[in-house]
């Protein structure tokens, strides 16, 4: 549900509030606006000319023929800009534009280093969005907004990523400030399983207002969605639960993590650890997580063991989340959940073992719907309500006025 689109708005509705309204719920006549927000005729009819002008809100036909005069249709105009979203692994780069309601229109992929620092990097994706732009037959002047999901911990506020495991020369660096000589419109840094969570909430679980949705790929990112909207925490830490510690009966010394610790959950569980044991235990031939993927859909019962096994420690840092967090949902997706029987059967194990039975009464582990395009979605429609956001469509109209 976009922001502030209830069945029955205010009665003092703003023109933004109106078009969060009709981007839920479009097309609609003025009959149908006024019924759901209570505002006079005289109203609706100021407010919608407000979002014509603006070009925000365009005609959508007529009604049925009937009784009386017909009455014009209107609908959100998502064609009125574009979005350019970029969503950026350890190991590769997605870009897209869309359009205003996050619909991918164009989309480019590229393998990438993201240790080689953000000036590479943005790069890249500052060309790709040059490229999809001139493809699109748009202007910059038509971009309403930016949104990059990285794999790190991210300030929301700052726009800024903070110590990141994987990230070398990331850390601090001034996203927005990089593309503010580029692009003159918001700029958006989310962490990338945050996007993801909301992209899979919007889109399949739109009714689930508290989803978790787990990512175990290279490495592994938790994300929440609760009461419809990402939860970040205090300050953007939220979800960090591949650096979890884990402890097992009679080991001696625990797994050496990326982010310098030992023991944590992705030390044992992540791709780049199933990787690590499959080459020691002799698969020279193994190299990327695709590659554990596909040995262990073979059947070879190394490969599955291994897989099965990360799913059981995997499960457990779920069980604890799910007895803290009681999410209806819980979402599996990056490259390990393409093992799907086997990961999921051990995450499913752990969880309903050990979490709290009224936590685990209704709830759901299901596989991602999105796939690999999961976090280019997400962040586009994270992107689409902040500068679509009531209060800031409202002070665009209050500027074009003056």
């Amino acid at each position: 549900m976009y922001p502030a689109a209830t069945e029955r708005i205010s009665a003092a509705a703003s023109p933004g509030e109106l078009l969060a309204l009709l981007r839920e719920h479009s097309p609609l006549t003025r009959a149908e606006v006024m019924r759901r927000t209570g505002l006079s005729r005289s109203t609706v009819a100021q407010r919608l000319d407000a979002l014509l002008g603006a070009g925000l809100v365009v005609a959508a036909g007529e009604e049925a023929p009937g009784r009386g005069r017909p009455a014009g249709q209107f609908a959100f105009h998502r064609d009125r800009g574009v979005l350019l979203v970029a969503d950026v692994g350890a190991t590769a780069v997605r870009a897209a534009l869309t359009d205003l309601t996050g619909a991918i229109r164009l989309d480019r992929t590229s393998p990438i280093d993201v240790a080689s620092g953000p000036g590479p990097v943005l790069g890249l994706i500052a060309d790709y969005f040059e490229q999809l732009l001139t493809e699109a037959g748009r202007a910059a002047d038509d971009v309403y907004g930016i949104g990059l999901a990285v794999p790190g911990p991210v300030d929301f506020a700052g726009g800024r990523v903070v110590s990141p495991p994987i990230m070398s020369g990331w850390d601090g660096f001034d996203i927005r400030a990089w593309f503010r000589p580029r692009f003159g419109c918001p700029v958006m840094v989310e962490n990338d399983v945050n996007a993801m969570a909301f992209g899979e909430q919007r889109s399949a679980h739109p009714d689930t207002e508290a989803l978790l949705m787990i990512k175990v790929g290279t490495g592994i990112g938790a994300g929440l969605v609760a009461g419809s909207a990402v939860y970040r925490g205090a300050d953007g830490a939220a979800g960090d639960i591949g650096h979890m510690r884990v402890a097992l009966p009679g080991e001696v010394e625990p797994p050496l993590c990326r982010c310098g610790s030992r023991g944590c959950v992705e030390a044992r569980a992540g791709g780049w650890a199933l990787v690590r044991d499959l080459r020691a235990a002799g698969y020279s031939g193994v190299d990327s997580v695709d590659d554990a993927v596909r040995l262990a859909l073979t059947g070879d019962t190394t490969a599955v063991r291994m897989v099965r096994q990360a799913g059981r420690v995997l499960g457990g840092a779920v069980a604890d989340a799910v007895s803290l967090l009681n999410p209806r949902v819980v979402v599996i997706g990056g490259q390990l959940a393409d093992a799907e029987e086997q990961l999921l059967a051990g995450v499913r194990e752990m969880v309903y073992r050990r979490s709290l039975p009224l936590a685990t009464t209704r709830l759901r582990i299901v596989r991602d719907t999105l796939g690999r395009r999961a976090g280019l979605i997400g962040t586009a429609l994270l992107v689409a309500d902040l500068v679509l956001a009531p209060t800031r469509v409202d002070r665009l109209l209050t500027a074009a006025r003056c």
